[in-house]
């Protein structure tokens, strides 16, 4: 097994290395007569791009996507759509030093181990230049959501600095360099990051990603739950270390009647009195909200000398050159978008596969 692809209906396989000459994916299951071009996926890219301000890497990568198979005269064919992205700043040479050491925090270690041999530029397949191939699948997988779904995220902590939920405004997600809903926090954030990045140091974050629009019966017992699937997806990107879904770890310090969204009649519509289990219910999607967060680890590449070995065995040494994230959970926000989108779409289709007749809003009798 390759283990370079996820979904089932709706597949993504990616493929590329860090310092490699392009990376890549390809989409299958995506259904024809939808359109499509470049023009689709580039602004979700521009997102993810690094280089964009002080408090990302400073690699210059346009991230350009190319269309290659699977679209004709505008509009997606039914067969696998490839996309490719040319690298075009890479700076090998900052990683001579560690092609005999292996980093802390880093796959350097397990990546020699499992394979006997690995990309040490820029981390080779384990780098997060790939989560720009899954950021363009998600751009796909939009299309095959529809415009009813509408997935957004944020950056709800960085470091140990979280915002204030009662000033959350989706707008300022857009007005600022964290993706941060609270205005005031990312004024407070930019000194703080800049106090990590000045020192050589790194932080981790908290995302959140809402997905609205999301139509009920999207999920399946058991061993296809969407929260199952979801959080697995999520993991699979570089540096998380956590997901939870809706109130997720907080539930476990409610009572039952707390942590019950209790249910209610209006106008022939089953309506939530809240969204603790954040939108899922034994896996399947209730028609409320999707809400699932997840936590990245303080990038590994830093300036402080960390203890470590080489390829002999011998006690070094390592310090981490080159450009990095001094919090690479910050371009993770657009990548958590995509990876929902991409689960989404697949059950979504999976969906229609085995109950083609399901109402997109469930009805009940009037009592």
């Amino acid at each position: 097994m390759s283990h370079n692809s996820f979904g089932h209906l709706f597949r993504v396989t990616t493929w590329g290395e860090s310092h490699g000459p392009a990376i890549g994916c390809v989409v299958d299951g995506c259904p024809p007569r939808l359109p499509l071009s470049e023009a689709d996926i580039q602004p979700w890219l521009d997102r993810r791009r690094p280089g964009q301000s002080r408090f990302t890497t400073q690699r210059q990568e346009p991230d350009t996507v190319r269309i290659l198979s699977g679209v004709f005269q505008g509009q997606t064919t039914g067969t696998p759509i490839a996309l490719q992205i040319d690298n075009v700043d890479q700076r090998s040479k900052d990683y001579g030093d560690i092609a005999e050491r292996f980093r802390p925090g880093h796959a350097d270690l397990t990546y020699e181990l499992k394979y006997g041999i690995r990309d040490f530029r820029g981390g080779g397949r384990s780098s997060a230049r790939e989560t720009a191939m899954r950021v363009a699948a998600g751009a796909v997988a939009r299309l095959v959501l529809g415009a009813g779904v509408r997935i957004r995220a944020a950056l709800v902590q960085l470091g140990p600095h979280g915002i204030d939920r009662t000033r959350w405004d989706w707008d300022a997600v857009t007005a600022n360099p964290f993706f941060c809903p609270d205005p005031v926090a990312a004024m407070a954030w930019e000194e703080y990051l800049d106090s990590v990045r000045l020192a050589g140091s790194s932080c981790g974050a908290v995302i959140e990603v809402v997905a609205e629009g999301v139509p009920p019966g999207l999920g399946a017992p058991i061993y296809a739950k969407l929260d199952a699937d979801l959080a697995g997806a999520l993991m699979g990107i570089n540096a998380v270390k956590g997901v939870e879904i809706g109130d997720g770890f907080a539930t476990a310090a409610l009572a039952g009647e707390a942590n019950a969204d209790e249910l209610h009649m209006r106008d022939g519509v089953v309506e939530f009195a809240s969204n603790h289990a954040g939108g899922i219910l034994g896996g399947i999607s209730t028609g409320q909200p999707v809400v699932v967060r997840f936590a990245v680890k303080p990038t590994s590449s830093i300036l402080a000398p960390r203890a470590s070995v080489d390829r002999q065995g011998r006690e070094v040494e390592v310090m981490t050159k080159g450009r990095h994230d001094p919090c690479v959970g910050i371009r993770a926000v657009p990548v958590g978008e995509a990876m929902v989108a991409c689960v989404l779409a697949d059950h979504l289709l999976r969906q229609r596969a085995q109950n083609p007749d399901a109402p997109a809003i469930p009805q009940l009798p009037r009592p």
